[in-house]
This record gives C-alpha cells, structure tokens and sequence, in this order.
C-alpha cells in the first residue's frame, strides 16, 4: 500500500513539474520552483527515522568548507555537537578554532577570543548590511532552521498522501534539489542577469545570487564515501536537518509511545463499558 501511494506521490510531482515548465515555455506565469522536489530516501523519515552520525559528521565537514564562508549558524551551539558522536575534547578543539566576540572587558571595549562549547557558531559577517555587500546585495539566509523553514507545499492530492506516508521532509528535499539543480542550458525566456545563476529548483524564482557552492572532489572525505556533488548535498542537508531538528528522534519516541498508550487506553476504556452495560437490560 506504501510503494502504491509513494507512485502515486511521485506520478502527481511529475505532473507539477511537467505543468511549470510548460507554462515557462509558453510565456504564462510560472510557479516556482519550476522543477518540484523530488522524495529522497532519508535515514531519519518515517515514524521510526534516526540520524545517522556518519552522515551528519560528513555534513558538518561540507558545511564548513563549503558553506560557512557565506551562511551562518547563529541557533546551533558547539556543545550540541557531542549528538554527532564527537568526544567533549573534540567539541572544544573545533570550537577553539573560531573567533567569538565577547565583553565589553574592564576598559568597556569589545574583544575577540576562541571559541568554547557554549557557543553558537559564528557569522561570517560582523552585520547584515556586510553580508549584502559582499553578495550583490542578498543577504545569505542562516542555516540554523532551514531545512524546517524551506519546505515546498504540496497540492492536492499528494498531501493527502502524505498522511498516510509520514512524509514531512519537504525541506530536505528541497535543499538537496536546490544543490544539485544548477544547470548551464538556460530556457530563451528566462532572463538571467549578471551575478545570478539559472536553477529551476529555487523557490522564489528561476534564478538566484548563489553560484553552485559544491562540486565534485571539493571535499575530502576519511570514510571513502564518493566525493560528489549528490554525496555533498545528501550529507549536509541532512546536517542540516538535524541543526534544525536536533531532537527528531526523542519526538519520534514519544510520539510511538503516546499512541501505544492511547491505543492500550483505548482499549481498556472499550471493554470497561462492555462490562459496565453488560449489567444492565437493553
């Protein structure tokens, strides 16, 4: 029934997806993103998902090399990376590699120092107006709740679907089609201005200030995972996922628990009242 209603799922977003880039080609107003995300198997979807720390480890190294010269992670501590499986010692030694901002010391004066566990990452940028300039203008988005904030809505009838899917990775989804959608053959009626970059996968437009940040052999990897652009994008967005959901798998556990619970009272509520009108003449 799952496989039947996941093909179902699938057939309604090549729909969409069919029917946004026809109305581009014919002039009409477009719906963005153009190309709909497209479901990826994820260790942490489903009722029962959980992060795999391996992953998340690789998408912490993508987002570090590859990400935070430009976007923030201004919500996520330090110390909250002990849940990726790194040792107190190794949180401190990687939060002592950044510069943080404290005081004002005896003086009034505001100064730097390494970073320690109860840190946030942080900006790239010392303001927001800094970040513009240095993007043509756009300020890059913090990271710390994307994965949640960027999710896709679906039409009818593929949210219907979901229900029965579990499905809520619309986020991740995007992010990794976002990644992974740059492309070079640009539509004749799609205006593509200096400083942007054509990708069919963004949501607000079919272009976008961001150039393509990952390619393939950027990042070394010590567990022999493939050093790809689709490795990349699977890796940190699932980082990314966990930055903004670090608690996903105790809410899983509790949702499991509380339904075992109401189905058990369910239950015991169904057959106190068989025994208390059993007693009684109908």
């Amino acid at each position: 029934m799952k496989t039947i209603l996941k093909g179902l799922a699938a057939l309604g977003i090549g729909m969409c997806v069919a029917s946004g880039a026809q109305a581009a080609e014919e002039g009409e107003t477009p719906h963005y993103p153009l190309k709909k995300p497209v479901p990826q198997e994820w260790s942490f979807s489903g009722p029962f998902g959980t992060y795999d720390k391996a992953q998340l480890q690789r998408g912490l190294k993508v987002y570090r090399e590859a990400c935070a010269a430009c976007h923030s992670l201004s919500l996520v501590p330090f110390r909250n990376l002990e849940a990726l499986g790194y040792s107190d010692e190794q949180v401190r030694a990687l939060a002592a590699e950044y510069e943080v901002e404290d005081g004002p010391d005896a003086n009034g004066d505001m100064f730097t120092r390494p970073g320690i566990p109860s840190d946030y990452f942080p900006s790239p940028y010392p303001n927001p107006e800094t970040a513009a300039a240095s993007n043509n203008g756009a300020v890059p988005p913090d990271f710390s709740l994307i994965a949640k904030a960027r999710a896709v809505e679906r039409g009818f009838p593929t949210f219907v679907f979901d229900i029965f899917t579990q499905y809520t990775e619309s986020g991740p989804d995007y992010i990794y089609g976002l990644l992974t959608g740059y492309e070079e053959d640009v539509p004749e009626n799609v205006d593509v201005q200096p400083g942007t970059y054509y990708n069919p996968h963004f949501i607000a437009g079919a272009v976008l200030a961001m150039p393509q940040p990952i390619f393939d052999d950027q990042v070394s990897y010590d567990d022999g995972s493939p050093t790809t652009v689709d490795q990349y994008a699977r890796d940190v967005t699932a980082f990314l996922m966990w930055a903004a959901e670090p608690h996903l798998e105790a809410r899983k556990r509790t949702g499991f628990n509380v339904m075992v619970f109401l189905a058990l009272f369910g239950a015991l509520v169904y057959l106190t009242k068989r025994k208390v009108w059993s007693k009684i003449d109908h």
